[in-house]
């Protein structure tokens, strides 16, 4: 059986933006773990209009092929790690869209966090985030990366340097996400279901 997919997924998408730096890291962080295939999913390149399509998403009556082609990329993705940023108290607005465009693509799968920000490390977030996936039935894990100050964590050429503490962290929600994703996987046919659906 092939290694499970997981997708880390850049949510931040305006110039400027440090979400990479601490994505990139991470996928480092979680192919040298071994437990998955890793993939970056950057939202700035996919870059999905404001949620234009007319039909519930439940339904898989997709008619513009930008959804299309969002579901066949989330679709065989078993995990995901959404690597987000705090804005206001709360996750930014081009998340919540890519994630409100599809349904069944985002259900029975791990879902991980890192996020940073100031003195709350992006937790505020996260919480709004972990709302939104259990009602479309993923499982969060609770061990998450939180950077606080993240500036901090990134060195005059532009590479982050972790602490020891998000170091752990890392390989702890990794375990975790390696876990359930074990005994979530029996249900991989309904992933297969979708991408045929859609296809």
């Amino acid at each position: 059986m092939s290694k499970p997919i997981l997708a880390v997924v850049i949510g931040s998408t305006r110039p400027g933006r440090v979400g990479p730096k601490f994505a990139e890291w991470f996928r480092q962080r979680a192919a040298a773990h071994g437990s998955f295939d890793v993939e970056l999913i950057d939202l700035a390149q996919v870059n999905l209009p404001l949620l234009d399509e007319p039909n519930q998403p439940r339904l898989h009556q997709y008619v513009h092929q930008h959804t299309i082609d969002w579901s066949l990329m989330v679709a065989p993705v078993d995990a995901f790690v959404f690597v987000t940023p705090e804005y206001n108290f709360g996750y930014n607005a081009a998340l919540k869209n890519a994630i409100d465009y599809l349904a069944l693509e985002w259900a029975d799968k791990a879902a991980g966090f890192v996020s940073y920000g100031g003195i709350a490390a992006g937790t505020r977030a996260v919480q709004q985030l972990k709302q939104v996936l259990t009602a479309l039935k993923m499982v969060t894990v609770a061990e998450s990366v939180n950077i606080p100050f993240f500036s901090q964590f990134i060195d005059e050429a532009g590479e982050v340097r972790p602490s020891d503490a998000m170091t752990r962290a890392a390989d702890a929600m990794l375990d975790e996400l390696a876990r359930i994703t074990t005994l979530l996987r029996p249900g991989a046919g309904k992933t297969a279901e979708v991408a045929a659906r859609v296809g």
